[in-house]
């Protein structure tokens, strides 16, 4: 459907069909939370929500973005100048993966894009990592470009972190650009290797959105970063990557009480990560259930960063789904969305219990998306 918008939407804006049409997914992370600037182990999903972008050749050294999901807001600039737009903030993510792009690869002319995506806005769903791979994709079959997914991804985060201005890891372009149908991703932040593991076919990805404010993120999540960073520091490690239980054990008495509960975290999630990966492989449902339980639980008591509504959804569905499947916030916290591993005939019980008791618990109404696993904007 949105494959139609796009073609329909880029002949209006631009009298012509596109040459080449792209598609990018967005991504859940279904384990591994503040694991990846600590440069340990994140398990994502590409899900069946995504950006697609339409793109063709000019005979200028303009690049003119039209953007359908906005009224059809227009965006130009020159390939040879680009800047950061401080009035549509949206185009800063093509004017950065052009900037970006150039210093490896020849553009030889100004392009035509337009775009359009379903990848639900604010709801810690990486469509801005998805809208980046799509622009990506299409430029790079429109010029022909040598680009593989994993140099892709790291143009995008390069954009982001250099040009938007927005500190993330790796994880959100890789699994937009590399992601694999029906699987999830075992990504190692350090080395940027990664493995696959299959999602049965009997369990859904649910998301659910809590529809909480994310008011704090950008400041408690600095702070975190520095917590750990000191961590790291006072262990006398590079990363907390290097750090096993027994040695934080050893050095519990010399780290502050908040700094040891930081590490902890990060400790344990990245083997939660590991046990999810390889219990998922073997089709153990139950000890999925137990790593995201204690996922959770980790990051409400240990790095703090969940809120009492997203407390109360998981618990809700937890008790529901029982080892019959998995629950857990996912994101950087204070707000934000929680996933579920669903058991397909559980689906709409599970919509019913959250749309029947969170609206009287918290007076927000929340939304929830039915996913599938798919696959990346560069996957074979």
């Amino acid at each position: 459907m949105s494959d139609a918008i796009l073609t329909q939407g880029f002949a209006t804006a631009f009298d012509q069909q596109p040459t080449v049409v792209s598609h990018a997914p967005g991504r859940v992370n279904l384990i591994g939370e503040h694991t990846d600037y600590n440069q340990g182990f994140v398990f994502p999903a590409a899900i069946n929500f995504g950006t697609w972008v339409g793109a063709s050749k000019r005979n200028d050294r303009n690049c003119e973005v039209v953007a359908l999901d906005l009224d059809h807001q227009r965006n130009r600039f020159a390939l040879d100048s680009i800047t950061l737009d401080k009035q549509q903030g949206w185009a800063n993510y093509v004017r950065g993966v052009m900037k970006i792009l150039q210093e490896t690869f020849d553009v030889p002319c100004g392009i035509n894009l337009a775009v359009t995506g379903n990848v639900p806005q604010g709801a810690g769903l990486s469509s801005s990592a998805s809208f980046e791979m799509a622009v990506l994709k299409a430029v790079s079959e429109l010029l022909d470009l040598d680009l593989d997914g994993v140099n892709a991804a790291l143009i995008g985060q390069r954009a982001e972190n250099e040009f938007v201005g927005c500190s993330c890891g790796i994880m959100d372009q890789l699994i937009s650009a590399m992601g694999r149908k029906d699987h999830a991703m075992l990504l190692d932040c350090q080395s940027l290797t990664f493995d696959h593991s299959t999602l049965p076919d009997a369990l859904h990805i649910v998301i659910i959105n809590s529809n909480v404010k994310r008011g704090l993120v950008d400041s408690e999540y600095n702070l975190r970063r520095q917590q750990c960073e000191e961590a790291a520091a006072l262990l006398g490690v590079a990363s907390l990557r290097e750090v096993s239980q027994s040695m934080l054990e050893a050095a519990r008495d010399t780290l502050p009480d908040v700094v040891y509960r930081r590490a902890r975290h990060i400790v344990a999630e990245n083997q939660r990560t590991h046990t999810m990966f390889s219990a998922l492989k073997r089709g153990d449902i139950a000890t999925v259930s137990d790593a995201m339980a204690a996922s959770h639980a980790s990051m409400r008591d240990d790095f703090e960063i969940t809120v009492e509504p997203i407390d109360y959804l998981v618990s809700l569905i937890s008790e529901f789904l029982g080892e019959r499947g998995g629950v857990r916030m996912t994101g950087g916290g204070f707000g934000g969305c929680v996933v579920a591993l669903v058991p397909v005939d559980l689906v709409a019980d599970v919509k019913s219990l959250v749309s029947q008791h969170y609206f009287s618990h918290s007076g927000l109404t929340a939304d929830l998306y039915d996913c599938t696993a798919t696959k990346g904007a560069f996957t074979v």
